[in-house]
């Protein structure tokens, strides 16, 4: 499934809906699709979004994963060409697009949908 969020003013972004939820989730919002936050509600989302990917991001460091970290690719795949392994990307590199339309909302005063 894939998530679409819209606000006026800028540009669609689609996710992933496991990840979109999860977003949305840490923004404090139900994750029901489709869905939609208020304009008065959009700083407080942002202020959310942003420290829940801090506390990810502390959780991961004190586990020992970090977004910098280089994934080993498994030895029991070495059949596989080097094309087709992919290092998994953070939750925070995928927040970034929401981030940014969060951030436009605010400026714009303008509300956000997901369908």
């Amino acid at each position: 499934m894939l998530i679409t969020f819209h606000s006026k003013g800028s540009n669609d972004i689609t996710m992933f809906g496991d990840i979109a939820q999860q977003l949305i989730h840490m923004m404090g919002f139900c994750e029901t699709v489709p869905g939609a936050i208020r304009e008065e509600d959009i700083a407080r989302a942002l202020t959310n979004l942003k420290d829940g990917i801090n506390k990810a991001k502390q959780e991961n460091k004190q586990s020992g994963i970090t977004a910098d970290s280089t994934i080993e690719p498994n030895p029991l795949d070495a059949d596989l060409d080097d094309d087709e392994f992919e290092p998994e990307i953070s939750l925070s590199v995928r927040a970034m697009p929401l981030i940014t339309l969060l951030e436009s909302a605010v400026n714009e005063k303008s509300y956000i949908m997901w369908e």
